[in-house]
C-alpha cells in the first residue's frame, strides 16, 4: 500500500546522505583552494619579476554580444608595465613580449574584423590575424589552435575563449606557475555572468559558477588536478609537442580536458591557478540554455564517465523533495520539512562559500538563493544527457563516441591545412 511512499523516503535519503558527503568535501575542498590561492598571491608579490613572452591565442567564430569588450580586456594588462619596471625589454626580435594571434576560418569573419579593430588600438602590442579555412575535423576551435601553434613566436602560450573577460593582473597571474619547472599545465576557474536574458540564463550563470567549481573543489581531495579549462588553459609549445600537437586533439569536443589529462598523463604538473574570471553566459531562453548545459554535461559524459555518473548523487535538493513527499504521505511531516529545508540551507552554504572564497563572486547573496533552485533542475539536465550521443554546436549536429570524440552526423568536404598572416 505503502510501497511508493517508501521508495520516495528511502532513497530520497539514501540521496540525502551521499549529497551531504559532497557537500563536506566541497566545504573542505574550497578551503584548501582559498589557502593554495592566497599563496600564489603572496608568490605573485615576492616574483613580480616573472614575466616571461608569451603568445597568447584566440581562436574566433563570427561576432558575438560582447566580443569587443571581452577581447579588449586581453590588451589592457599591465603585464608589459610590469616589464619596464623590472627593467625588461617589452619586445623581443622584433615582437612585443605579449604577442596576440586570432584566428577564424575566414578573412571576412565578423570576429576577426572586430579584433582588427580592437587591436589598431594596441600599436605596442603585436598582433597577428590568422585563417584557417573550413575545418578539416569536427572541432573548429582546435583546428585554428593548430594554425596559431605553426605561427606563434613564443614558447608559452595562454588559450583563452572568445567568450570571456580578465582582470589588468590576469596574464601576471597565469603565467606564474611556470616559474616551476615541472609544471606543464595551468588553468583557472570562472564565474558564470549574463549578457542579456532572465531567469534561465542566471540559473546557468550559476550552474557555471557553483556547479562546476564545487566538482573541482570535491575533486581536488581525491586526486591532483588532471585537466584543464577551456576559457584559460597555460602551457608550454613543448608539451603540447610531446602530446602530439593540436592535431592530435581536432576530433574531441573536450579538448581542454584532453589537453590537461595528456599533459598530466605524461608526468608533469597541472596546476589550479586560484584566480576566476569572467565567462559571459550568451544563451537567452529556456531552449537555448538547456541545450547548452546538456552539451556540456554529454561531454562530461564521454571525457569522465564515471565521475559524470556519481554527479547523479550530488544534488541536494532533489533528495530533500523526494524526502519530503515521501514523510508526508506517511504521515511523517517533521521529518519530512526538516530534510527539504535542511537541502536548501546546504546548498545555499554551498553557494555562499563558493561566492565568497572560490570565485569571488560579486552578486554573492542572489547566487545563494539562486543555487538551490538550479540545483533543483540539475538531475533533469544530467538525465537529459544519456538521451542521446548527438550534439549541436555551431549550427552542425555531431555524434559522440568513445573517449569524447566527434562525428559530424552530416560530412563536409575537408579543407586542406591552411593558414594566412594578415598584417596588423
Amino acid at each position: 500500500m505503502y510501497a511508493v511512499e517508501w521508495v520516495l523516503l528511502v532513497f530520497g535519503l539514501f540521496g540525502l546522505i551521499t549529497s551531504s558527503i559532497f557537500l563536506g568535501m566541497v566545504l573542505v575542498g574550497a578551503r584548501r583552494f582559498r589557502h593554495d590561492a592566497v599563496k600564489q598571491d603572496l608568490r605573485l608579490t615576492e616574483q613580480p619579476a616573472f614575466l616571461p613572452s608569451v603568445s597568447l591565442f584566440k581562436p574566433l567564430h563570427g561576432d558575438e554580444p560582447g566580443l569587443e569588450a571581452n577581447l579588449r580586456t586581453f590588451f589592457e594588462q599591465d603585464y608589459l608595465e610590469h616589464a619596464v619596471k623590472a627593467g625588461a625589454a617589452t619586445q623581443v626580435d622584433g615582437v612585443s613580449r605579449v604577442e596576440v594571434l586570432f584566428c577564424a576560418r575566414s578573412r571576412s569573419d565578423e570576429g576577426l574584423e572586430i579584433a582588427r579593430r580592437v587591436a589598431a588600438d594596441y600599436p605596442n602590442i603585436t598582433s597577428r590575424f590568422l585563417t584557417s579555412g573550413e575545418p578539416w575535423a569536427a572541432n573548429a576551435k582546435v583546428c585554428s589552435l593548430a594554425v596559431m601553434a605553426k605561427l606563434a613566436t613564443h614558447d608559452l602560450w595562454v588559450i583563452s575563449d572568445s567568450d570571456v573577460r580578465v582582470t589588468p593582473d590576469y596574464l601576471r597571474r597565469v603565467v606564474l606557475p611556470f616559474a616551476e619547472d615541472q609544471v606543464g599545465c595551468a588553468t583557472c576557474l570562472y564565474r558564470g555572468v549574463v549578457v542579456r536574458g532572465g531567469l534561465w540564463s542566471q540559473l546557468e550563470a550559476v550552474g557555471m559558477t557553483i556547479e562546476m567549481s564545487s566538482g573541482i573543489c570535491a575533486d581536488s581531495l581525491l586526486e591532483p588536478v588532471r585537466f584543464a579549462l577551456g576559457p584559460t588553459m597555460v602551457t608550454r609549445r613543448e608539451r603540447v609537442e610531446e602530446v602530439g600537437g593540436f592535431e592530435r586533439m581536432v576530433d574531441y569536443c573536450a579538448d581542454d580536458f584532453v589537453l590537461g589529462n595528456r599533459i598530466a598523463k605524461n608526468g608533469h604538473k597541472v596546476v589550479l591557478i586560484g584566480h576566476a574570471i569572467d565567462h559571459m553566459v550568451l544563451q537567452t531562453d529556456f531552449v537555448d540554455s538547456i541545450e547548452h548545459q546538456v552539451r556540456w554535461m554529454k561531454s562530461t559524459r564521454f571525457s569522465r564517465p564515471k565521475g559524470h555518473l556519481g554527479t547523479s548523487l550530488t544534488y541536494g535538493v532533489p533528495f530533500g523533495v523526494m524526502v519530503w513527499v515521501g514523510a508526508l504521505l506517511l504521515g511523517m511531516p517533521l521529518l519530512g520539512w526538516c530534510a527539504l529545508l535542511g537541502s536548501v540551507l546546504g546548498r545555499g552554504i554551498q553557494a555562499w562559500m563558493i561566492s565568497k572564497y572560490v570565485v569571488s563572486e560579486r552578486r554573492v547573496w542572489a547566487t545563494v538563493l539562486l543555487f538551490p533552485v538550479r540545483d533543483l533542475i540539475g538531475p533533469l539536465i544530467w538525465a537529459l544527457s544519456y538521451a542521446s550521443n548527438q550534439i549541436q554546436w555551431r549550427g552542425e549536429t555531431y555524434e559522440l563516441v568513445d573517449g569524447g570524440r566527434m562525428r559530424r552526423v552530416r560530412r563536409e568536404v575537408p579543407h586542406p591545412f591552411a593558414a594566412q598572416a594578415v598584417g596588423k
